[in-house]
């Protein structure tokens, strides 16, 4: 038995290195990180995170803070599905998505980090062990670019390690977002893997018309044309657009991807762990793609991700998510050819430099 002596949480905003444009969240010049540190009596210690995009993080911390915190102190963290169970439906009524499940997320997976840092274990060693190396790509939030410059970030990618690319779409001309990507293909050939995000841009009928377009580019998917809620619209996208449909980082349970697989036919589903409801239902999810004979594929916090890909034999491409953390870790992920590296080190192995964190700490 693990009992749980102390949970502390943080509240921190993170200034970007240079601003990132998306076509429905619009500017980001920072955003924010909420931790939670799970201590047992043994003194041992795990760690979660999320973050949003520059909103809503006070709400997520003042939950992590007070309901979380209540809900768990003094309970077995070895218990992992049992105290997911009791703090989902504890919070469920006035919650169930938003900050609810992000602080969720965050607990969840400092649980899990506790665990196999406990048995002297690799997060992905522990959920599995399937392969270390992941495929991974980078995942630009790069809307305002020109195509010149997009390629000249890509290159600087590629300069990193990287072997394949998503580029942000969405632009108010269809035609400025054919020429990024016919400019893309172009400057790194037919086998490069390209991948395009909407970010929810359009309806329906504006995703049909721009997956079309974007076809004799053969990108690998077509990622959140729509808004998530619109499942059958989906389905219409994937029938009459001709391109598969990654989606999910906007999806906050294993029942809504259950849904937007049966209904909505997407290809790539897509859970973001920090706010799915952490490893425990991101694994559930994995494993339900599978089931689907479907690759499963990731959203942001990809310093922890690569332990859930490495995990699964189903594992598409990681995404190296545009909000890092690397000036705030000991040891940023490693990519290597086109590859990301699950690390060895116990647990998830993200060390946060809590001084530098101390510095843009927000509440």
């Amino acid at each position: 038995m693990a009992t749980i002596a102390t949970i502390e949480t943080g509240f921190f905003r993170i200034p970007l290195k240079e601003t990132l444009v998306d076509a429905r969240h619009g500017v980001h010049r920072d955003f924010e990180l909420i931790t939670v540190a799970v201590t047992d009596e043994d003194g041992a210690t795990g760690v979660g995170y999320t973050y949003t995009g520059g909103r809503n993080g006070g709400a997520i911390f003042d939950v992590a803070s007070r309901e979380i915190v209540e809900l768990a102190a003094g309970q077995d963290a070895d218990r992992i599905e049992k105290l997911w169970d009791t703090i989902w439906w504890a919070t469920h009524y006035g919650g169930r998505g938003g900050a609810t499940i992000f602080a969720l997320s965050a607990f969840d997976m400092a649980l899990w980090d506790l665990k196999a840092r406990r048995a002297g274990l690799p997060l992905w060693t522990m959920l599995g062990g399937y392969d270390p190396a992941v495929d991974c790509y980078a995942g630009g939030i790069d809307l305002h670019l020109s195509p010149d410059d997009l390629i000249a970030q890509s290159e600087k990618n590629v300069a990193r390690g990287f072997r394949a690319i998503k580029m942000k779409v969405g632009r108010d001309r269809l035609s400025e977002d054919v020429d990024k990507l016919a400019a893309m293909r172009g400057h790194f050939g037919d086998d490069f893997p390209l991948m395009v995000d909407a970010n929810m841009k359009w309806t329906v009928d504006e995703a049909i018309r721009a997956a079309r377009a974007f076809a004799p580019y053969d990108p690998v998917w077509l990622e959140e044309p729509i808004i998530p809620d619109d499942l059958e619209g989906f389905a219409r996208v994937v029938r009459d657009g001709g391109l598969p449909i990654a989606t999910g980082e906007n999806m906050r349970t294993i029942w809504e991807f259950r849904q937007a697989i049966t209904i909505g036919k997407i290809g790539f589903p897509e859970p973001d762990v920090t706010n799915c409801g952490g490893v425990t239902p991101f694994m559930k999810i994995a494993h339900l793609a599978e089931a689907f004979n479907l690759p499963v594929t990731t959203h942001g916090a990809h310093d922890v991700t690569v332990h859930l890909l490495a995990a699964v034999p189903n594992a598409s491409y990681l995404e190296a998510h545009g909000f890092g953390l690397d000036d705030y870790i000991e040891s940023p992920m490693e990519i290597v050819d086109g590859k990301a590296i699950a690390p060895s080190r116990p647990g998830h192995g993200v060390v946060f430099d809590w001084a530098a964190l101390d510095r843009v700490r927000a509440g």
